[in-house]
């Protein structure tokens, strides 16, 4: 292929890739990334495998149950490819480590399955200027995205803070889904490495497996400076919003219900199970599904989209917007002490 070619070869060679998780996502990603030839890659997982495992870590088998997967994954890896240098770090990320060990690599691939990893591994990606590839995986939906390349946006402008939730493990997750998000993962660190095509930076690509519609959503850098705090504890306060318009605090929502109870149209964008857990009111239209949902939105009222951080529900509110609706949109978010 032109487009990567002998000089691409050389620049796989010579790239340096950390993945942070050999569960669902790292299987796949290590697997494709070993056989494209990539020179050097670490594996951080302090993990064993568990028979949990099997129907979606695909790297192991029965036959593995208990043992190191890190070392278990360098193992198998090097049948696939004995010319990569492999070296399994097993550890979990903590504020101690997390930066002498991202320090000694070029690119980062997030495979974590829990938020306090995922915001750590941001922020130390950050404060060292490392690109970071993003991907997570729950139920039938997953989410790609590419971190702090060349300036752009990193984890935080998307997700600013944590929203309380199940990861995989406890939710469940099509046992496939890995494997096409993980897949998407290794294109991207191919595709940043080598420097060609079009890289989601700045963009979340959202996958629904069920009906096979993917959509993605563009979002903006919210940190003005190179490098966030040291003190990681109040990263989130230093985030400053980079596209507010048409956002509601829960004061001005209810002043718009007090002055026309009529008029506003509530459309809550969280899943089916968050919407019945904690039920405030409105319709309930998952994020995955408002494209296909648009003709439930009366196109004469006042449409507030709500989610608990403010993330979904501004996608729903500029997704509104490219599809030409031509009423008031707002968005908001739960409401905070």
């Amino acid at each position: 292929m032109p487009e990567i070619g002998l000089a691409g070869q050389e620049k796989l060679k010579a790239a340096k890739v950390l993945v942070v998780g050999a569960g669902g996502l790292g299987c796949p990603v290590l697997q494709y990334l070993v056989a494209a030839g990539i020179g050097t890659i670490g594996i951080v997982d302090d993990d064993v495998v568990d028979i949990t495992n099997l129907h979606r870590q695909i790297l192991y088998s029965a036959d593995d149950l208990g043992k190191s997967k890190a070392i278990n994954a360098v193992e198998k890896l090097s049948i696939l490819n004995p010319y990569v240098n492999l070296t399994a770090i097993e550890v979990r990320l903590t504020e101690e480590n997390a930066a002498n060990i991202i320090a000694d690599y070029d690119l980062v691939i997030d495979g974590s399955d829990n938020f306090p990893t995922r915001y750590l591994t941001n922020d130390v990606c950050l404060e060292l200027d490392k690109p970071l590839i993003f991907g997570s995986i729950l139920r039938f939906e997953g989410q790609v995205s590419v971190f702090n390349y060349r300036g752009g946006p990193t984890y935080r402008c998307l997700f600013p803070e944590a929203e309380d939730g199940d990861n995989c493990a406890v939710a469940g997750v099509l046992g496939v889904l890995p494997g096409i998000v993980g897949s998407y993962m290794a294109n991207e660190a191919i595709k940043v490495i080598c420097e060609i095509g079009e890289v989601l930076s700045g963009k979340l690509l959202v996958i629904n497996a069920l009906n096979n519609e993917t959509t993605i959503f563009k979002f903006l850098r919210k940190t003005k400076g190179s490098a966030l705090n040291k003190n990681r504890a109040d990263n989130s306060q230093k985030i400053t919003a980079a596209y507010s318009d048409g956002e509601l605090s829960q004061e001005d929502f209810e002043a718009l219900l007090n002055s026309d109870p009529g008029q506003a149209f509530l459309v809550d964008v969280r899943e089916e199970y968050e919407f019945e857990e904690d039920f405030v009111g409105g319709i309930n239209i998952p994020l995955p599904d408002l494209t296909q949902n648009l003709t439930k939105i009366p196109p004469d009222k006042t449409i507030v989209f709500y989610c608990r951080s403010g993330v979904r529900s501004l996608m729903a509110a500029n997704l509104l917007r490219k599809n030409d609706f031509e009423g008031n949109i707002y968005w908001m978010k739960e409401a905070r002490p």
